[in-house]
């Protein structure tokens, strides 16, 4: 466990700091990216507003207007606004973590920091704060439904190395329940293996989260919305689904786990989910 360090607010500070690394434009192909990226994200209403100041890159995520979404343009989606942030800074020489001289995909911000704040008109989620901003790995545990099987995933998580988990939540005016956690690992080789191996495969997750009976891949997710760099794992809770529907997203970014939830009572929107995929992506990448 690395030493603590202060606590971090729920908004990042919208003036950024000099030394912080720059965001590359929406849309801008590194690696694998898939070409697209712009346009998915204008439908997922994730726009990013970039704007320099010397070295640094602020940027922020704001409401579209209606007709700058293929469809009907006058019917509501449930898209959310976000406050503007920015990405925080870097300490003095260390590499962004998908640089190429960064071979363990290294991120070296401030985890609690790359964490989205919550839509406007939201209520957080003060059980997710845990103590300067890290949370208990006992509470994230409870986000999965078999308490017999806590400790077993609980032990695969110390086996990997596990050093810390940053999380945050919230709740929508219409009842959408959001949960991310960023598990961070010394390694994206053993970021990799845990997801592929025990926590997401492919056809359904390694564990039922809570609230849950059965889920399937999420085949309508749009790919373009997906960053080279990083490795999706989504999942959505088919109907018949009960009281609730859930969706989930496991990313992989290079040595940081992020775990996204969202459920709602009735149904868990698509564009509400996309966009916090998405916006969480950007903060990782």
């Amino acid at each position: 466990m690395p030493p603590a360090l202060p606590p971090v607010p729920d908004t990042p500070p919208a003036v950024p700091d000099p030394a912080a690394s720059p965001v590359p434009p929406v849309g801008a192909k590194k690696g694998k990216g898939r070409p697209g990226l712009r346009a998915v994200l204008r439908w997922t209403a994730v726009v990013a507003v970039f704007a320099a100041v010397g070295s640094a890159t602020a940027y922020g995520i704001t409401r579209m207007e209606r007709t700058d979404v293929p469809g009907p343009a006058t019917e509501p989606d449930g898209r959310w606004t976000f406050p503007v942030l920015t990405r925080p800074p870097l300490p003095s020489g260390s590499p962004a973590p998908f640089a190429e001289t960064n071979k363990a995909g290294a991120h070296y911000a401030d985890l609690r920091a790359l964490l989205p704040p919550a839509p406007e008109g939201a209520e957080t989620d003060n059980a997710l704060r845990g103590e300067d901003g890290w949370l208990d790995t006992d509470v994230f545990l409870k986000e999965y439904r078999d308490e017999a099987e806590r400790p077993e995933l609980r032990q695969k998580l110390v086996d990997h190395g596990l050093r810390h988990i940053a999380a945050r939540g919230w709740t929508t005016e219409d009842g959408t329940h959001t949960r991310i956690y960023l598990l961070h690992f010394d390694t994206a080789a053993v970021v990799d293996e845990l997801r592929n191996r025990h926590l997401a495969p492919y056809a359904a997750p390694g564990h039922a989260v809570r609230g849950t009976e059965e889920v399937v891949a999420d085949e309508g997710f749009p790919a373009q919305a997906e960053i080279g760099d990083l490795l999706y794992s989504l999942y959505v809770e088919p109907e018949p689904y009960g009281g609730e529907q859930v969706r989930e997203a496991y990313l992989g970014a290079g040595d940081v786990l992020a775990v996204i939830v969202q459920s709602r009572a009735g149904g868990a929107a698509a564009v509400p989910f996309q966009q916090t995929v998405a916006l969480q992506s950007r903060l990782l990448h």
